[in-house]
C-alpha cells in the first residue's frame, strides 16, 4: 500500500540543505544517540543548532510518540532538516520505525528527513520513506551538515586563486 502510494519513490526525495542552521532530532533523551549526534554536528559544523524532540524509540507507545515528535519539529518554523535516530536493536525493538503512522509522518514532513535507525544491516520502513537513509545515527549527523574544516580549506584555495589573478592583472 505505501509503495503503491509512492511513499518509497526516489523521485519525491528532497535534497538535504547545504548549510542547515537548525537540526531537529527525533530520538530518546536516554542513551548515547542524541549525545553522539550533538558531538558530530559540533565537530563538523558548530554553527548549527541541534534541537531534540524527545520520544520513546521502542515499545507500544513509541510509534504514536515518534509521529508527534516529527509533527512538533515541523511546527517549528526554523527547523531545516530532521534526523530520526535510534541505536541498533532487535527487530521487535526497531518495530516502531516500521509502523504506517511513522512512515506517513516522515512522508508528510515539510522538511527533509534523514533516517539513522539501527546499524548498517538494519532496514526499516522509515529508512525507505526518508529523504536520506544513513547506516547509523552518527552517520546521519555527518550527512546533515558540511565539514567546516573542508569549507575553510576551499575558501582559502579560492582566495589564493583570486589573489593570483589580481597579481597577474597588476
Amino acid at each position: 500500500l505505501l509503495e503503491e502510494e509512492g511513499l518509497f519513490d526516489p523521485s519525491r526525495k528532497r535534497p538535504l540543505p547545504l548549510f542547515p542552521q537548525r537540526i531537529g532530532v527525533v530520538t530518546s533523551e536516554q542513551g548515547a544517540v542524541f549525545h553522539d549526534i550533538c558531538n558530530v554536528v559540533q565537530r563538523r559544523f558548530p554553527l548549527a543548532e541541534v534541537v531534540l524532540s524527545p520520544t520513546p524509540v521502542q515499545g507500544d507507545s513509541a510509534a504514536p510518540e515518534i509521529v508527534e515528535a516529527i509533527r512538533a519539529l515541523n511546527d517549528m518554523a526554523d527547523v531545516d532538516v530532521i534526523i530520526i535516530a535510534r541505536g541498533g536493536g532487535s527487530l521487535e525493538e526497531l518495530w516502531p520505525f516500521n509502523e504506517e503512522a511513522v512512515a506517513r509522518a516522515i512522508y508528510g514532513s515539510r522538511v527533509a528527513v534523514i533516517s539513522g535507525v539501527g546499524h548498517e544491516t538494519d532496514v526499516t520502513i522509515a529508512d525507505l520513506v526518508a529523504d536520506y537513509r544513513a547506516p547509523t545515527p552518527s552517520a546521519a549527523a555527518e550527512v546533515s551538515v558540511p565539514d567546516a574544516a573542508r569549507l575553510q580549506d576551499h575558501v582559502a584555495a579560492l582566495q589564493r586563486t583570486a589573489f593570483g589573478i589580481v597579481d597577474q592583472m597588476v
